[in-house]
Formats: structure tokens, sequence, C-alpha cells
């Protein structure tokens, strides 16, 4: 752990201190949050909040290469820029335009399937990816290899997207991505995925100074989708897709109230949440502030990443 402090207190140290000048420059040109009319009344006073500040963690990205230039760091790294870049075509088309619509979902799910397929068969030929998928230490399923690349391309997709529902309120992803970050941290026995988790805790650590409520900048889809990525890759990397529902607790419970929104109310006129992704309803309905929601899903990420480490700790090992 001792070799990957430097680097990471120096991704923190670049944070803190490019993100002011970041902000401003985004201020400068006027790239700002543009609020949906059907958010609440506190979220219609963000407009204005500089957007795609998430481009910070670039940073991060290259202080891991400079300290570690192996095929697996590239790969992190190019995992990472990649949904950045989709995540920052969306951001800029809504601060340009000023519309929160930003490009088409059909777009940006054209190129997250087409750059995941391309990253997870770079895995296969280049890197030695097994298409088993392990329950226990001596339970596996082995699935054919394009049937495993088709199940996966699905999972970081969805597992990417859902992580970005979570990027709803100032400071909430950040809070809930740091546990997950730090499960890889605390399992991989590759030096590459040690540093690069360590330093991307480190680089949300610096960023959440400037995030937290109230935000004074957000890191917009060019942030959450590459946080989204590259956990979602860290997961088929480290072999531990049987503990998704766990690590991911948070991401899918915020993409599944969604889903059950949308479906119930086209069948029934009805709604089961006040709003949706469910961060919102426990504001609309309860009347929880912003730092009480961040608060008790960061306490539930932590939890549930607790639960993971066990169940890896007793039954992967």
């Amino acid at each position: 752990m001792i070799e990957h402090l430097a680097p990471a207190i120096l991704a923190f140290l670049c944070v803190l201190a490019l993100s002011p000048v970041l902000i401003k420059t985004l201020k400068t040109y006027n790239l700002t949050q543009p609020i949906r009319s059907e958010l609440p009344s506190d979220h219609q006073l963000k407009k204005g909040t500089p957007l795609m500040t998430g481009s910070i963690f670039l940073i991060g990205v290259l202080i891991a290469l400079l300290f570690n230039d192996t095929i697996l760091m590239y790969f992190l790294a190019a995992v990472f820029i990649l949904f950045s870049l989709i995540g920052f075509a969306d951001d800029f088309w809504k601060a340009s335009k000023q519309d929160p619509g930003g490009i088409s979902g059909k777009s940006k799910l054209v190129f997250q399937f087409g750059f995941t397929i391309f990253l997870l068969l770079f895995l296969a030929l280049e890197m030695n990816l097994e298409s088993t998928i392990h329950i226990t230490q001596h339970i596996s399923i082995q699935l054919p290899g394009m049937i495993y690349i088709a199940v996966m391309t699905l999972f970081i997709v969805g597992s990417a997207n859902a992580i970005n529902f979570t990027d709803g309120m100032d400071g909430l992803l950040g809070m809930v991505s740091i546990p997950t970050y730090f499960f890889f941290f605390l399992i991989s026995d590759k030096p590459e995925v040690k540093l690069f988790s360590l330093i991307m805790i480190a680089c949300i650590a610096g960023f959440l100074i400037f995030n937290l409520y109230p935000a004074k900048a957000f890191m917009g889809d060019t942030g959450s989708l590459a946080l989204g990525g590259s956990l979602s890759f860290l997961a088929v990397i480290e072999k531990v897709e049987i503990l998704i529902p766990l690590l991911f607790f948070v991401y899918l419970a915020e993409q599944l109230s969604v889903i059950i929104q949308v479906v119930v109310y086209k069948r029934t006129k009805k709604r089961i949440f006040r709003m949706t992704p469910i961060h919102y309803h426990y504001g609309l309905k309860y009347g929880w502030s912003e730092n009480m929601i961040v608060t008790v899903f960061s306490i539930v990420s932590w939890t549930t990443v607790i639960l993971a480490y066990l169940y890896w700790k007793i039954f992967l090992l």
C-alpha cells in the first residue's frame, strides 16, 4: 500500500489545486448545468453550476500511467477515457445549448455498446479473460466465449448507466463510489488495479470538496459514465461478477426504481415513487435533506461493500 500512497496523494493535491481553475473556466464560457423543469424547486436553484468538472479525474488517469505503464494500466485508462468521452459529448451539448436533454439516449448507447464490445474482446484475446463466472471457490459457471462477452456487455452498459443515474445530488455519486473502489483496492492482487483504485478514491475525495452540498461544480456524465465504466470493468477483471448485486446495490436500486416507475405508470397510470431515480423520492416524500440522503446512501454502500468483501473472503478467496 505504501508504494501507492505517493501517487494517490499527488492526484488528490492536483485535483484540489486545479479544480478551481477548471470551475472558473467553465463559468467563463457558460458551460453550466441546465435543470430539468420537473425536478424539485431546490434543484432549480442549481442552474448555472459548472458542468463537466468530472474531466478533472483524467489527471488521476495520467498520474496512474506515469507511475505504472503496463498494458493493464493502459487498458484501465482506455476504459475511463472512452466512457468519459461519451459523457463529455452529452455534457457539452447540454451546457453549450442549455438543453437538459443532451444528446439522444440511442446515440449514447450505440457508443457504449461499441466501446464495451471492443474492450471485452481485447481483454479476451490479449489478456486471457476467462469466460467463467465464479460462484464459490468450487462452483463456477463456464460460458461459451461469445455468450460470456454478450452477457458482460449487457452488464457493463447497464451498470455504467445505473452508476450514471446515481449522480443526481450534490456529492451523492462520489460518496457512494468511494467504497466500491476501495473494495477493488482491498481484494486485488494486481498492482495496476490497486494503484488505479486508490488514485480514483483520491481524485473523488479532492473533487468532493467542491461537489458536496452546496455544490460548486458537477462532475456531469463526463465523470459519472467514466466512473461507471471503470467500476464495471474492474468487476470483470477481478472475476467478482457474482458480487455485483452487493457491490452495485445502490446504483442498481437507482436504476431499478426508474424501470419500475415507468412500467407501473404505463400499465396503471399510477406512480410507485414520488420521483425517480429513487434518491429524489426520499426528499419529496419524507422531507430528507440532500445531506441526509447522501449520508444514508453512503452508509448503505459501505454496508453492502463490506458484505461483498466478507463473501469474497469466505467463498471466493
